[in-house]
């Protein structure tokens, strides 16, 4: 239709006309005298309305399951996120409770050597230090720590400070090659000293080529002058092997360390000595050796009999005339 003035009047005759029949249907309601063409219009477009729903349902349903699936997987998603947060604190609450069992043993060992000490955590190992048996710990200057102080945990003897900065220090680990320490030998009191052997056990060199030692005796650190590098008392090893040494003035011996240093992870770092040299008092209880039992004897044989002795009847029946 061309654009003309009397199509445009014709436009606006037809909006009124239409607000017209709207207005009347509106007022008329089920009496509206459109009622009956809105019925008939029903009649003659619903089955073909039915027919385009029946044909875009299933595209709709579609459409919904693919979102809904959407939906779904959001919160499978979503469920996954809250289980793997569960088993992390789960596992922080496991690693919680050891790290609490460490810091118990850690306090009951020093509180027995009369030794105070700052607690530390191992945050890295030697690997980045030049490849020796070093850890370093997440305490520092700034904490109290200075160089040649002992460290500990609540097995015994873990090394001595050996690097210190304001937030961290380097620990010597007492596996290291380069680490010595005097040590007392429990109940006799032979003195030795002590080397780190790597993955091995520590060497021990006592200076009494006749003491008397034998696999299962346990040694402590002797101490050095004022507590530094180590303080007096703090288990080391028990040993494992006696080295023949015949002629030599000292004693070798093999000593299996108390400490697992592949595990390491709270320490203590002695920062004020003992008052008092605890000797053998932050050993460990001995456990009591098992009973042994006595083997039962079999009952004895009967052996020939004397002569002279009366004769024991016999079972087998005898016969005669």
């Amino acid at each position: 239709m061309r654009d003309t003035r009397e199509s445009r009047l014709l436009l606006i005759l037809l909006v009124a006309v239409a607000f017209a029949l709207i207005t009347v249907d509106i007022k008329g309601g089920e009496s509206s005298p459109l009622n009956g063409a809105r019925h008939t219009a029903a009649d003659l477009f619903g089955p073909v309305e039915r027919g385009a729903a029946g044909a875009v349902d299933p595209i709709a349903r579609t459409v919904r399951a693919i979102r809904d699936s959407g939906t779904q997987q959001q919160r499978l998603d979503q469920i996954g996120a809250e289980n793997t947060e569960l088993r992390q604190k789960l596992a922080s609450s496991d690693t919680a409770t050891g790290r609490t069992k460490q810091l118990d043993d850690m306090l009951h060992t020093a509180g027995i050597g009369g030794y105070t000490i700052k607690a530390a955590q191992v945050i890295a190992i030697g690997a980045a230090q030049g490849f020796s048996w070093t850890i370093t710990i997440d305490a520092g200057s700034d904490d109290g720590l200075q160089r040649d102080m002992t460290v500990i945990n609540g097995q015994g003897l873990v090394g001595r400070v050996t690097t210190v900065a304001p937030t961290t220090a380097t620990v010597l680990l007492a596996t290291d090659p380069g680490f010595t320490a005097g040590t007392r030998m429990e109940g006799s009191g032979e003195i030795g000293f002590a080397a780190g052997q790597g993955e091995g056990p520590m060497k021990v060199q006592l200076l009494n080529g006749k003491a008397q030692v034998k696999p299962g005796d346990r040694l402590v650190t002797f101490g050095s002058q004022n507590g530094r590098p180590f303080v007096p008392g703090v288990p080391v090893g028990t040993v494992t092997q006696v080295q023949a040494t015949p002629g030599e003035l000292t004693k070798t011996v093999l000593v299996q360390p108390f400490v697992s240093f592949t595990r390491l992870d709270l320490v203590g770092v002695v920062v004020v000595p003992p008052r008092t040299d605890p000797r053998d008092a932050v050993l460990p209880p001995v456990p009591p050796s098992p009973t042994p039992v006595a083997p039962t004897q079999p009952p004895a044989a009967p052996g020939p009999q004397p002569s002279g002795a009366p004769q024991q009847p016999s079972d087998s029946p005898t016969g005669g005339n």
